[in-house]
């Protein structure tokens, strides 16, 4: 069984009060990370099935990554948005290659490469369809925390949040095509989802509904816009989880796990919708190359032979576990797609208790458990892409105990 490898406390824990609170967060402080582990400040180890929300692609602290950023850092570090750079090109071009869209815009966070999304639409309705700027969304959809990404969010209090929202984004229900035709008008350019919907909990847009809006968007004249910032650069097994459905969309965004950890999100589009003109859209730290340089190497690692075959693997395990400790639960079986799963459990409340006895579980002689309570009922497992079979029976064993 894999055991969290030794770390040496540092015997202070420092003080947090100077950070603003925006979350509720444990009071344990994290110092380091090695693979599927966090240790804090007081030398305790939690088998972290969390990994910064899906982002730490390859783990904490893989060596692809110091290796990409001190390598980097010691050619180029950011020669300003307004020149081109060996790595952001490099990037765009590997994208485009993998994805099979013609263009990159390079953003800092996936929530600004969804809002790069809703300006390019509005602009493709500008030069295209008469001004139309509507973007059907969806109920539970997560898009991310600027004012128009939350407008475009369907999650439950988000719409008291920072009143008055932006316009425009009509929300039809998620694996509902008559939802969706019901708001289509003379102002819609575009429907946008995610192929699995994060927050809400896990929740697949089907195969078949997928396949259904691409043809529907073709026939209406619309742009499709998938945001993959959870669930592309292999999370669900694919590099991208359009695969699974066989479609392709018109413009697509990344995020998390395309930089491992370091902040990068990434908008892409057909040739045919690229319509922005210079100073339309920008960013200080547009196509940064030390970032680029990170996910030229995450890329490297995820479609090397095997490893995509290594997420399924994984995942299947993931999945058959969570299955029989749900069927011993009397609840329902596991959801979602390779390395992005969910559970529910009886209890109202019984996602939040588990996962706060999983964190409170480590201490100097045993270690804890990361989980993600997405629902007061229901868990979110996001491991790195890399755990290993012995991680993830730990992971199981653990589980087990505190549900």
């Amino acid at each position: 069984m894999t055991l969290a490898p030794p770390v040496a406390a540092c015997h202070e824990t420092p003080d947090t009060t100077a950070l603003m609170h925006v979350a509720d967060r444990p009071d344990a402080v994290f110092t380091r990370g090695r693979g599927s582990w966090l240790f804090d400040s007081a030398g305790r180890s939690w088998l972290d099935l969390v990994q910064g929300w899906a982002v730490n692609t390859l783990g904490h602290a893989p060596q692809e990554i110091a290796d990409a950023l001190a390598v980097q850092s010691r050619r180029l570090l950011q020669p300003g948005p307004g020149l081109h750079n060996d790595r952001a090109a490099a990037l765009a071009q590997r994208l485009a290659d993998l994805s099979g869209l013609a263009r990159a815009f390079f953003t800092s966070s996936g929530a600004e490469a969804n809002e790069g999304a809703i300006k390019l639409a509005r602009k493709f309705g500008q030069v295209h369809r008469g001004g139309a700027h509507e973007i059907i969304t969806f109920e539970g959809a997560f898009h991310g925390r600027t004012l128009a990404t939350m407008s475009a969010s369907g999650k439950p209090g988000f719409e008291r949040l920072f009143e008055p929202k932006v316009p425009g984004f009509p929300k039809a229900r998620l694996n509902d095509l008559a939802s969706v035709q019901a708001l289509i008008g003379p102002r819609t350019v575009a429907v946008m989802l995610e192929p699995i919907q994060g927050e809400a909990g896990v929740i697949e847009a089907t195969p078949g509904f997928l396949q259904a809006l691409r043809a529907l968007c073709d026939a209406q004249g619309l742009l499709l816009i998938l945001d993959e910032v959870q669930t592309g650069i292999g999370r669900t097994g694919t590099l991208f989880a359009f695969e699974h459905a066989g479609v392709r969309p018109d413009i697509l965004t990344l995020g998390k796990g395309l930089g491992g950890g370091v902040p990068i999100g990434a908008l892409l589009a057909r040739e045919a919708v690229c319509c922005f003109a210079p100073g339309d859209q920008g960013g200080t730290y547009s196509g940064n190359p030390l970032m680029c340089a990170v996910a030229l190497a995450v890329l490297d690692a995820v479609t090397a032979p095997g490893f995509l075959a290594g997420v399924t693997a994984r995942g299947a395990q993931l999945r058959t576990g969570l299955d029989t400790l749900a069927h011993r639960l009397g609840a329902p079986p596991p959801e979602g797609r390779g390395l992005m799963l969910a559970l529910s459990l009886p209890s109202p409340d019984g996602a939040t208790r588990a996962a706060t006895a999983g964190l409170a579980r480590a201490s100097a002689s045993r270690p804890g458990l990361l989980v993600n309570a997405v629902r007061p009922h229901r868990l979110r497992f996001v491991p790195a892409l890399n755990v290993s079979a012995d991680e993830l029976n730990l992971a199981l064993s653990l589980l087990d105990r505190v549900v």
